[in-house]
């Protein structure tokens, strides 16, 4: 997803969107990265797929399994992200998943899940990274309420997906189903990108939309899509752009929609006759951007150091920060769509990625030659204020070139999906909300049936002192006041509280699958009430740290 903290930056998304030119959006509004892994790429056996994301809509809560009668209709909505949501909206009730456009056929038992802005793992440890994707504007399907006739947001997909789904092969059959015959309808107004996991598999999902002309019942698909299964031994990275290129539909490591060449062939975009191959990626997508492949050669180096001659962007190489990198200098073509893993990625890895800020390579904005001060001995030190998120007004007076990093604000997760336990407790989804960089990542198991109320409570417009987002966001505030010392006191405090949760995990596991054997109500009992209590501590934890931050680097002693 793309969206900034601004409501400001929201409402000039949409209106890019609405004329039609907003499919490579810059990537200082690109969000969302997803890292995935298959099981023999990890430490345990575990699959891992993961979500960086900005929405507004970060609380979490879980939708209880449901029985319905024949013939019961589901209601598809507009505005789970809060895009299309008029202000005021914002901080509306749990439960209220915006404006409903639309109805499909309900089916007669749905599943438990976790619902956030993009919902992303269920009871069945079914598990979905979501990011948004650049796509070329002739695609573009802005929605028009009472004119738009595509329905199905990825948003209200992923929803149906947990619902209705247990597989990872099951989830990417129903979603094509669903954007298919109701038409995808882009909500952050361009393509989107899936990473959906079970404990088995890793799946690739890419959707393109297909312009406003269509309609439904005209016998045409309502979307362009394609899906690849990655190796079990790979790992693979979405950062706002689409990763398949060629597609071989005899393997059935491939799928497609029938449309998925005719569309561009249609269109002029790609001629069979030629004699050159059909690339997905460059007949659907603009060129990529810099915010993207940054994102790519910070996981792939990191992951397979040896598969290929990487770039060399050390810190102090000739192109070290300051200096003007941001044109694509490799291209999409150069990251292939997974890579073996040489080092085997455990659940401390793949939040190490989500809270990556490319210290020591070119894209370190902490490292920018901007931030260093005279230090009265004829020499220069780095200030203090030195941060690797400057807020943009920050940027413009010290002229510090942006860089991605691989995410700043919002909320997201890794979902840790382990196929030898029962999926009460061998599903975990380590949840996060604002930055990962400063915030704590909660493990929530598959078999949780409530969530504790910090974690449910956020509005953007209004502080709460009850709100876990706004608790971690107010100590992401509070580091600024003197970065550099500041962020050491928060280590200090975080990184003990979430070894531990690492450290307990064999503990929980065993004590739970006793329990499960005996009673499986009564597993579901803890797991609920652990996690309730770890939520607290953290929410805890941000709250007693603002007074060690504001009193050691008040400003009026500085």
């Amino acid at each position: 997803m793309k969206m900034m903290k601004a409501p400001g930056a929201v409402l000039f998304v949409l209106m890019l969107a609405s004329l039609g030119i907003a499919q490579n959006v810059d990537e200082e509004f690109q969000g969302c990265t997803v890292i995935g892994a298959g099981k023999m790429a990890t430490v345990d056996g575990s699959v891992f797929t993961s979500h960086t994301d900005c929405c507004s809509e970060c609380r979490v809560h879980v939708v209880p399994a449901r029985k319905f009668k024949k013939g019961a209709m589901a209601p598809v909505y507009w505005g789970m992200v809060y895009f299309g949501r008029d202000d005021e909206r914002a901080g509306l009730p749990l439960g209220d998943y915006g404006k409903v456009i639309g109805e499909i056929p309900q089916v007669e038992n749905t599943f438990a899940y976790f619902h956030t802005g993009y919902s992303q793992m269920n009871e069945y440890q079914l598990a979905i990274g979501e990011s948004t994707c650049s796509q070329r504007k002739e695609l573009a399907t802005p929605f028009v309420e009472g004119v738009t006739r595509q329905i199905m947001t990825i948003e209200q997909a992923q929803v149906f997906a947990l619902q209705r789904c247990k597989t990872a092969r099951e989830a990417v059959d129903v979603i094509a189903s669903l954007v298919e015959t109701y038409g995808f309808l882009p909500s952050c107004g361009g393509a989107e990108a899936l990473c959906i996991a079970d404990p088995g598999e890793l799946w690739v999902m890419e959707i393109f939309s297909v312009g406003p002309e269509w309609e439904p019942g005209n016998g045409e698909p309502g979307a362009i899509w394609a899906a690849r299964r990655v190796p079990d031994d790979h790992v693979t990275v979405i950062s706002n752009y689409v990763r398949i290129r060629e597609i071989d539909l005899e393997n059935p490591d491939f799928l497609a929609s029938p449309n998925y060449m005719q569309a561009a062939v249609d269109r002029g975009w790609y001629d069979p006759q030629s004699g050159k191959p059909f690339i997905w990626q460059e007949v659907y997508a603009p060129p990529i951007r810099e915010g993207s492949l940054s994102r790519l050669w910070v996981v792939y180096s990191a992951v397979a150091p040896r598969y290929k001659a990487w770039p060399r962007r050390g810190v102090s190489g000739p192109t070290g920060p300051g200096t003007m990198y941001r044109q694509g200098y490799e291209g999409a073509a150069f990251y292939p769509f997974s890579v073996k893993a040489e080092k085997k990625l455990s659940i401390q890895d793949m939040i190490a990625f989500q809270r990556s800020v490319s210290a020591g390579t070119v894209y370190d904005m902490e490292a920018d030659r901007a931030w260093l001060v005279p230090d009265y001995h004829g020499g220069y030190v780095k200030s203090s204020l030195a941060t690797p998120f400057p807020s943009g007004p920050m940027k413009e007076l010290l002229r510090i070139t942006p860089h991605r990093n691989i995410a700043s604000q919002g909320y997201g997760m890794v979902a840790q999906l382990r196929d030898w336990l029962p999926d009460a407790v061998g599903g975990i989804y380590w949840f996060y909300v604002d930055c990962p960089y400063v915030s704590t990542h909660v493990p929530i198991y598959a078999g949780v049936r409530e969530i504790h109320p910090a974690y449910k409570n956020y509005d953007v417009h209004r502080f709460s002192d009850d709100s876990a987002r706004w608790a971690v966001d107010f100590i992401d505030n509070l580091l600024h006041l003197q970065w550099q010392q500041a962020v050491k006191d928060l280590h200090a405090v975080r990184d003990p509280l979430q070894e531990e949760f690492f450290a307990g995990q064999q503990a929980v596991d065993e004590k739970v699958l006793k329990m499960v054997k005996k009673d499986p109500d009564t597993a579901r009992d803890f797991l609920t009430e652990l996690t309730k209590k770890r939520m607290e501590r953290v929410v805890n934890m941000y709250k007693e740290l603002r007074a060690t931050l504001i009193t050691k680097y008040n400003n009026s002693i500085y």
